[in-house]
């Protein structure tokens, strides 16, 4: 496998060197070639570059008929800056997989609609996933793995991992062992949902909502939404966003990811007591907890996929992707 790495927001390989230095030891002892996109290493204050240079970054990358994929190297604010200018018709006649998530989620989602002949993942960034440390790192690699690897038609059963943090510590360099948790998903309705799997990082996606990069979301499909690091009241207004764009009355079902490092404001809610709220009793079914997300180990969901979901037994089936 040849991965290809772009930051099209913030400048983490020059911020975080020996995070980049992990990963890319990470994936050399795994036998994996690296090519780093022409930002790497640089920074024009919070970003890589300008627009037009993240763009001109994605595009050689895409233009590269030796790689097989194209992987983020972190998230940041400003990935939808560069949609405009990516050669998605290249990028189509010569698919590749394209991963990330966060921020990254504008890059996917733009893929999925410009470009359908691509597979697009929800899943590790190069440094911010492959540069964690051991035991956490090789869980999210190798479940990545399996999802990358699948036949385009292949069925693919994945299982929550056993135990899960957010802890924000050993980012550069070690500190100690991450506190882990018994992992659980729940369910308010029923605990098994089935459909197509559409979404990513909710915060990411009011910068295209509704633009012709946002997926046209069909009946029967299921929301994915994560976020990381938000308040209560900006997790109120992401939700409110959804539920007057008429999202929630269109899909079938929401799965709603594990939001690492939430903040209550004091108010002792969850995130899913907001959405339960902001829904004001439509009986929308909802998997809470899911693991494709900013906690570690991370699932990879490949999106625009066909799923069921288990709550109970903590598994996800993916097909057609």
């Amino acid at each position: 496998m040849i991965i290809g790495c772009f930051s099209s927001s913030t400048p983490i390989t020059a911020l975080s060197p020996h995070r980049f230095a992990r990963a890319r030891a990470f994936l050399a002892a795994h036998h994996v070639q690296l090519v780093c996109g022409a930002l790497t290493g640089r920074r024009d204050g919070y970003r890589a570059g300008t627009i037009q240079a993240r763009a001109a970054e994605i595009n050689a990358l895409i233009h590269d008929d030796r790689l097989d994929v194209l992987m983020a190297t972190i998230g940041g604010n400003n990935t939808n800056a560069v949609l405009p200018y990516l050669d998605y018709e290249y990028l189509n006649r010569h698919p590749k997989t394209v991963v990330g998530y966060s921020d990254v989620t504008a890059l996917l989602l733009a893929v999925q609609t410009q470009a359908p002949a691509c597979r697009v993942i929800y899943g590790p960034a190069l440094v911010a996933s492959l540069g964690e440390w051991s035991p956490l790192v090789e869980p999210t690699w190798e479940n990545f793995l399996t999802i990358v690897s699948a036949a385009s038609h292949a069925t693919v059963t994945v299982s929550a991992p056993e135990k899960w943090t957010d802890e924000a510590c050993n980012w550069e360099q070690f500190e100690h062992p991450k506190k882990l948790r018994p992992n659980a998903w729940h369910y308010t309705q029923q605990p098994v949902l089935s459909g197509r799997l559409m979404g990513g990082n909710l915060n990411t996606m009011y910068g295209l909502f509704k633009s012709q990069y946002y997926p046209e979301l069909q009946a029967g499909d299921l929301l994915f939404i994560e976020d990381a690091e938000k308040d209560a009241a900006t997790l109120e207004k992401n939700f409110v966003m959804l539920q007057l764009a008429g999202v929630f009355q269109r899909v079938a079902g929401v799965i709603l990811g594990k939001h690492a490092l939430f903040d209550d404001a004091g108010t002792h809610r969850r995130p899913v007591d907001i959405l339960l709220e902001v829904l004001n009793g439509q009986p929308l079914p909802i998997i809470y907890d899911y693991d494709s997300c900013h906690t570690v180990p991370m699932i990879s969901t490949p999106l625009g996929s066909h799923v069921q979901i288990d709550a109970e037994q903590r598994t996800i089936t993916f097909q057609d992707f």
